[in-house]
Formats: structure tokens, C-alpha cells, sequence
């Protein structure tokens, strides 16, 4: 089955950590955000951001573990998901999104799969679950 929606960042904060041991050439950053869903795939999300970027082009990889709360195709519950990207400058490569195994509750109990998130031009942000339940 296929859900899909649109979202929107709600909070982005960064969290304090320790400077690596390693100095690279991009910084690496922790953040915790909160994101609304909305359409096929309606609810919340509390997001663990990991990242190396560089702002000023665009350059760097994210990885994000996410907490989600809500209804897939009407189906109430919660579960984990993990995705990550890289940019150049514009555009996503070496992308990966995996629901967890084990982490669905309530009517999403059992809910496996893969997903991906797309920025469209002008900003929307949208996400897509390709999901099995009962496993």
C-alpha cells in the first residue's frame, strides 16, 4: 500500500554537543525537530537530525531517525522511520528511508516498508510511505 502526504517543519532546534574529535571540512550538527503531516498520512512526527553542511552551498548529508504519530490511509497508530540524503548544491542522491521493524503500535502494529521524502520548487515538502502491515 502507498500513503502519501505533505509536511511541514513545525520546530527545528539544534541540540548541544560535544565538538567531534575529528575536524573535518563541513561542521557536523545535531538538531531535534517536529514536523505536521497532512493528506494520506496525517499527524506528528519528533525527529533525532544528525547532519554534515555546508549552508553556504548547499553541500552535505542528513541522516534522521523519526517518531511518527498518527493515521496512515486512516489506519491510527505509531512507528519509527529512518531516512537519509545527500546534496550538491540542489536535488537529493544516496537517498534511504526504511520504516523500522518491530516499532509500529496500535492498528500500524506490524507495518514494515520503504518511503521518500521530495522538495518540490517552490518549497512543499512531501513524504510517501510503500507499507505492508501484519508481518
Amino acid at each position: 500500500m502507498r500513503a502519501s502526504g505533505t509536511f511541514d517543519v513545525a520546530d527545528f532546534t539544534p541540540a548541544p554537543v560535544a565538538s567531534p574529535a575529528i575536524e573535518t571540512a563541513l561542521p557536523v550538527g545535531v538538531a531535534t525537530m517536529r514536523k505536521q503531516y497532512e493528506g494520506q498520512v496525517t499527524g506528528g512526527s519528533a525527529t533525532l537530525f544528525t547532519a554534515a553542511f555546508d549552508q553556504a552551498t548547499g553541500t552535505g548529508t542528513y541522516v534522521a531517525m523519526e517518531s511518527f504519530e498518527g493515521t496512515l490511509d486512516g489506519q491510527a497508530g505509531a512507528f519509527n522511520f529512518a531516512h537519509s540524503a545527500t546534496t550538491l548544491g540542489e536535488g537529493r542522491e544516496s537517498e534511504f528511508f526504511v520504516i523500522v521493524p518491530g516499532s509500529g503500535k496500535g492498528a500500524l502494529a506490524g507495518i514494515s516498508g520503504t518511503g521518500g521524502v521530495a522538495v518540490d520548487a517552490d518549497g512543499t515538502h512531501r513524504i510517501w510511505f510503500d507499507y505492508e502491515l501484519g508481518r
